[in-house]
């Protein structure tokens, strides 16, 4: 770990910290865990997750999803952009998965690995009080979405990586998965040079012009890209990943989701690549999301059924 990182504040668990109170309730017998503080870093506010758990007792399988904003906004109620968030929840409930989204420290707060770390962190909250919250933690998959899809790939790749791992939150549980479903990720950042949202979108004043240095700790390093990008861990033990990419997205390049395609084979993980033809980032311009919905949630439901690894 560089210099630079080892001055971020670190996140800590209460001595007695329990699992969520009780849900709320909703027709059908689903369960809602909102605002869920899995994790705390002194002076700072906590870090929370929103828990959608499905009907009957389970243990049922979860989802982890990871909310993008180019590192320097969003949070856990972002899921996709171009779609309501009661319909993805409700097709990965029917599906008999659970699913929390996450909060995570943004770039303006923290530099990486702040956020794959409290991405871990999340994991482990839930394999800790799986039993509890009627989990099957064994069975935990990640679904990110624009850079959401490159700290869920991170995540889904570096299990063994006791120094990438961290120690804020719940410790003791590992931070594996069986599978990871990523939308338009950014996978390579040394490939990406620049990283600059377009001028209608609105970031906070302290945001830098290039989000990629920002995240990296305000310096232009190519070094420092590689640990952070997903590329560098594939090995032999990653989990099966289905892609999702618009072919005409002009933020995140469709190249991004080819240089992972290509990559994953070669140590014999498991890929699948979906375009979506002229779509945009977001997937705005599709001609439907019902289609890549489907898909994510079959992938999703057939490696979770499959057990753990």
């Amino acid at each position: 770990m560089t210099e630079q990182h080892q001055d971020q504040p670190q996140a800590w668990t209460p001595p007695r910290f329990l699992p969520p109170a009780e849900p709320l309730r909703h027709a059908g017998g689903s369960r809602h865990h909102p605002a869920v503080s899995y994790a705390f870093v002194p002076g700072y506010r906590p870090l929370k997750l929103d828990l959608w758990v499905p009907e009957g007792d389970g243990p049922h399988p979860v989802v982890v999803f990871v909310h993008g904003g180019a590192w320097a906004l969003g949070d856990r109620g972002d899921l996709l952009p171009a779609q309501d968030i009661s319909v993805v929840i409700d097709l990965l409930l029917a599906a008999d998965l659970a699913v929390a989204s996450i909060d995570y420290r943004l770039s303006r707060e923290a530099i990486f690995p702040a956020q794959l770390h409290d991405t871990k962190s999340a994991v482990r909250y839930l394999r800790r009080h799986g039993d509890q919250l009627g989990l099957d933690s064994s069975r935990t998959a990640m679904w990110g979405e624009s850079v959401g899809a490159h700290l869920a790939p991170l995540l889904a790749l570096t299990a063994d990586r006791a120094e990438l791992e961290g120690d804020i939150g719940v410790t003791g549980p590992d931070s594996s998965v069986v599978a990871a479903v990523v939308w338009y990720g950014i996978y390579d950042l040394a490939a990406l040079p620049k990283f600059v949202l377009p001028p209608d979108i609105t970031l906070p004043a302290d945001t830098a012009e290039d989000l990629i240095e920002q995240l990296l700790g305000g310096v232009a390093d190519p070094e420092l890209a590689v640990p952070a990008s997903p590329v560098t861990h594939v090995t032999a033990d990653a989990p099966p990943f289905l892609l999702i990419h618009g072919t005409a997205d002009r933020l995140v390049p469709f190249e991004q989701s080819l240089l992972l395609e290509k990559s994953l084979p070669t140590h014999g993980a498991e890929v699948q690549l979906v375009p979506v033809e002229d779509a945009d980032h977001g997937l705005f311009g599709a001609p439907e999301l019902a289609t890549p919905l489907q898909q994510t949630v079959a992938f999703l439901s057939t490696h979770l059924r499959e057990g753990n690894r």
